[in-house]
């Protein structure tokens, strides 16, 4: 299927007044893959899937594919959508291919293990799920050492943008989406909220007529088709956190510049000019923006328009909160000052997700390309198009990852990113870098502790959204 490109392709203006400037689970989060990747897939019944959990895997190069994966479950069905920026798109325009032959074009994998104790090769609760841009797909299952063919049910819709498959002009990506019935997996209905199964995921690339070898790029790094144990998780259902006193005894607030505090934050993407005159493969995925006083977060459906997709990363420093103390709740809360779009009614709702990071990074050279994958999805707001003089603030609950975080003597390093359809969905917040307001405009953390020390929650990262009212 083509699109009609987008005329709005480089439309990201901020237009409003000037302004330029729960569901219980049953898994802690430290009890991770070894991969550290966790996928916390919300419970999103039939016209309500605007919030889906997002992760992303790869790099936007010539030769390598990148892929942004929005993830929710519904009472019949797991829904998966990738959306793959793509030089060249090729396939095998043969209806019938063998396991071998379906791998070496522009193909996604999706590998399923829904025992919740895999093993170390595909047993029968194992599932391999294979289609190919525009063409063939295969379904697999485990026999206790391989993958046997099987007939395993399962609908895609795939659609691309560019100047067409099977040819050397450039193209744009492509993008896919699976709905997997439990039914096909065995089960009776939608598994219970907490649930965990293992993930894994595959983009299989092909840009050239001839079939010359591209390395996959996977989910999680880890990933070995042959050896389930080696996936990532699948928890069903938004984590939760239950603190271990309700009684708070005192606050800290961290924010860069405020006591001293050393805040490092940075946008990476196409930030607020769809990365302006760069080029697509060769510079837009290494851009860095250090330094900057604003950043954008912005997603949406058209992979067109991934130019203009942006992610923020911030890491708060936690050696401030006091010895011995157990953490009550804790958010973020980031100042938003406007809105992309070429008139105010253009801006549309952003659900921005927070995610944490276990990997450092430095904000003088991370880029889109080598920025830290997420270890996991962990708490979503809906923010609005601007609609009261900046600052305009929203928060985040990060209760559950401060505390993992602090028992294990790490900072709080997090990323934010949406899972928007819709153009000119991009929302402008002030970084550590900012000067308005005297500073207070910058991204902070709130922490509220009590006495006794605070152990690992029983419970994943938890999900608490709280919008603050408009106004300093």
């Amino acid at each position: 299927m083509s699109i009609p490109p987008s005329p709005g392709r480089f439309a990201l203006l901020c237009c409003l007044l000037g302004a330029l400037a729960a569901i219980p689970g049953a898994t802690p989060q430290a009890q991770e893959t070894a991969s550290g990747r966790r996928v916390n897939a919300p419970y999103l019944p039939p016209g309500s899937a605007s919030q889906p959990a997002i992760f992303w895997f790869g790099k936007v190069e010539g030769v390598t594919n990148y892929a942004d994966v929005r993830m929710y479950h519904n009472d019949t069905l797991l829904k998966v959508v990738l959306h793959i920026p793509d030089r060249e798109l090729w396939y095998n325009p043969s209806a019938t291919q063998s396991q071998a032959q379906l791998v070496t074009s522009d193909a996604v994998s999706l590998l399923l293990d829904v025992s919740g104790a895999p093993g170390g090769a595909p047993s029968t609760s194992s599932y391999w799920f294979i289609k190919q841009f525009s063409s063939a797909r295969g379904t697999y299952r485990g026999d206790g050492s391989n993958w046997a063919s099987a007939t395993v049910p399962f609908t895609t819709t795939d659609g691309w943008r560019g100047s067409g498959p099977n040819n050397p002009a450039w193209d744009l990506g492509w993008s896919i989406s699976f709905d997997i019935p439990y039914s096909s997996l065995g089960l009776a209905g939608r598994p219970a909220p907490g649930t965990v199964w293992r993930f894994g995921v595959a983009l299989h690339d092909r840009d050239d007529q001839a079939g010359t070898a591209i390395p996959d790029q996977v989910w999680p790094e880890s990933l070995d088709r042959q050896r389930p144990v080696t996936w990532g998780q699948l928890h069903f259902g938004r984590p939760s956190y239950a603190p271990p006193t309700t009684v708070a005894t005192g606050t800290t607030v961290v924010r860069h510049g405020l006591n001293g505090a050393i805040v490092p934050d940075a946008a990476v993407g196409g930030h607020s000019t769809c990365g302006g005159s760069m080029n697509a493969w060769t510079q837009w995925g290494n851009a860095n923006y250090a330094g900057y006083p604003q950043l954008n977060i912005q997603n949406q459906w058209d992979i067109a328009d991934f130019m203009c997709f942006s992610k923020y990363y911030v890491t708060f420093p936690l050696a401030s909160l006091p010895a011995g103390k157990s953490i009550v709740s804790a958010a973020v809360t980031l100042n938003m000052f406007g809105n992309a779009g070429y008139t105010p009614s253009d801006a549309q709702p952003s659900a921005i997700n927070v995610l944490t990071v276990r990997d450092d990074w430095d904000e003088r050279t991370i880029t889109w390309n080598n920025a830290p994958y997420a270890a996991e999805n962990v708490g979503v707001t809906q923010v609005q198009p601007v609609s009261t003089a900046p600052p305009d603030p929203y928060t985040w609950d990060v209760s559950a990852a401060v505390a993992a975080a602090y028992r294990e003597g790490m900072p709080l390093r997090l990323v934010f990113y949406s899972t928007d359809g819709d153009y000119h969905s991009g929302k402008y917040f002030y970084t550590s870098d900012s000067t308005d307001w005297g500073g207070d405009v910058r991204p902070s953390l709130d922490v509220r502790w009590g006495d006794g020390v605070s152990n690992l929650p029983s419970a994943p990262t938890g999900l608490r959204i709280t919008i603050r009212p408009p106004g300093p």
